[in-house]
């Protein structure tokens, strides 16, 4: 017996790879709208249109949704998801986590995704190894990775101007402006 072939939609779907990116932490009004927070020291990620997955999923009813409004307000994101539509509905989705197709994320979601970026070699273009990637601070304007090696302790803003490149492996290679390491005059 031969099975049916699945859409190319539900291929894409099957083969992603998904990141956590928030957690559902309230409902908001009755319309079923929630306030999602983003996790692990990730910036606010969810957009109109992206595909999610919550986790863990409901016995009945839909698996995945797609954003279908949001706005940002704080370290948080107030969210209207497909298929959710009361308060009812909203409040089953409260405490669960919320995946992102990979593929649907920022080009540079790896800069600020401490899990991928904690023990990563760092290298300038002149000053060669930095060191590693320890932490990563959070800021307003943009992420700071806190790399430690022969130059001590070392903040560096994940700015495109200073990150030049990064790929799954090898060295993040970065351009460090004068006076960050304290170097010269």
């Amino acid at each position: 017996m031969e099975l049916p072939s699945r859409s190319r939609y539900w291929d894409k779907v099957l083969r992603s790879r998904y990141r956590c990116i928030a957690r559902v932490t309230k409902t908001h009004g009755r319309r079923g709208e929630v306030v999602a927070d983003a996790v692990h020291g990730l910036p606010l990620l969810l957009r109109e249109d992206m595909h999610v997955t919550l986790v863990p999923p409901e016995l009945k009813g839909p698996r995945g949704h797609v954003v279908t409004s949001e706005s940002a307000g704080g370290s948080a994101q107030l969210v209207s998801l497909s298929g959710v539509y009361d308060i009812d509905a909203a409040s089953r989705l409260v405490g669960r986590w919320v995946l992102a197709r990979q593929d649907e994320l920022p080009g540079d979601f790896e800069l600020h995704d401490p899990r991928s970026l904690v023990g990563r070699e760092v290298e300038d273009a002149e000053l060669g190894s930095l060191g590693s990637v320890c932490d990563l601070l959070v800021g307003p304007a943009n992420d700071v990775w806190v790399v430690r090696g022969p130059y001590g302790e070392v903040l560096i803003p994940a700015v495109e101007p200073i990150v030049r490149s990064w790929n799954d492996e090898g060295p993040i290679l970065v351009r460090v402006p004068e006076g960050i390491l304290g170097l010269g005059g």
